[in-house]
């Protein structure tokens, strides 16, 4: 019979009360200013990413890493994007960057009118490209955990989840991701912010029609896996706003630190830049709940909350 493994709560207490009294915040990456500061991602901690084809999940994260390596001169970054190659990413950085469309940047149509805008975004870029590395294959955790390792990197990006491999043989797509999850749970343990894009699955809409509307998408709604959810320390769906196509919200369904509160924000397409509005952080609305809940909620005073397309062009 094996030792049982514990530790006392006396062993515990002097370093938790000192560190209590230290006066020293965790460590956090701000990926913006005003409300997107407020989004926790840092060294310890898992942020899981989901939305449906075309969302911007994306387009959202590499703001989000480009913007934290310019904001934290001593973080380093590692994405590993399955779908899109390097130059593809920063030419939607370089959009947003500069404030000329994608389109024009896509298809090399750059002009005088442009140089002086093209020019300060590319020395932004040139700046932080020392810091920013990209995976390429195989894209699997043990090359990914390798590369990290060699560039020292503080914070890894997955984008996303369902395409990573990890080791070891696994029976099937849910049990490569539950694996994939609780690796990656232990690299952010050894002190390494971690950032999963995940897909989602369509959801019911009001008329019974399969869709990813956004009233539909949760915690369930992360596509192969429950292991999603219960190890990110934050989970966020990126989903469109029912009546405005350039507003979207960040649906914040999961808080293990904090409580959930949404972001809307406006998404400019052609630059690829999501720009928060004033006084969009909220509280998230209550998911539906069943008669336990309800009761537990009653007895702890607790009013809080919480198939198959994989498309992912975002």
């Amino acid at each position: 019979m094996s030792k049982p493994n514990y530790k006392a709560a006396a062993d515990v207490l002097h370093g938790w009360r000192d560190d209590v009294l230290s006066g020293k915040p965790p460590i956090f990456y701000p990926i913006g200013d005003g409300e997107l500061s407020r989004i926790e991602i840092g060294p310890g901690l898992v942020t899981l990413l989901g939305g449906a084809p075309g969302a911007g999940k994306t387009a959202f994260i590499m703001q989000a890493v480009i913007d934290a390596l310019r904001m934290s001169p001593d973080l380093r970054a590692v994405v590993c994007n399955i779908e899109m190659p390097p130059g593809v990413l920063l030419d939607r950085q370089l959009a947003r960057l500069s404030g000329v469309d994608l389109t024009t940047i896509r298809y090399r149509k750059l002009s005088v009118e442009h140089g002086e805008r093209i020019d300060t975004a590319m020395n932004t870029l040139e700046e932080l490209a020392e810091r920013l590395a990209f995976v390429r294959p195989p894209f699997d955790l043990n090359n990914i955990a390798a590369v990290a390792d060699d560039f020292d990197a503080g914070m890894i990006v997955l984008d996303y989840i369902q395409r990573i491999t990890p080791p070891g043989l696994h029976g099937d797509k849910r049990g490569s991701v539950d694996a994939t999850m609780n690796h990656l749970r232990a690299f952010a343990d050894a002190g390494t912010a971690v950032i999963v894009l995940s897909a989602v699955g369509r959801t019911k809409d009001a008329k019974g029609r399969s869709s990813y509307h956004g009233d539909g998408l949760n915690l369930a709604s992360f596509r192969e896996s429950s292991e999603l959810e219960f190890g990110a320390d934050d989970a966020f769906i990126l989903t469109p706003d029912a009546d405005d196509e350039q507003i979207v919200i960040l649906k914040h369904l999961k808080s293990r630190n904090g409580e959930c509160r949404d972001l809307a924000m406006e998404f400019n397409k052609p630059l690829q830049r999501f720009t928060p509005l004033s006084g969009s952080f909220h509280e998230s609305k209550s998911e539906p709940r069943g008669k336990l809940a309800m009761k537990l909620a009653e007895v702890w005073g607790n009013s809080g909350s919480s198939d198959d397309d994989g498309g992912f062009d975002d």
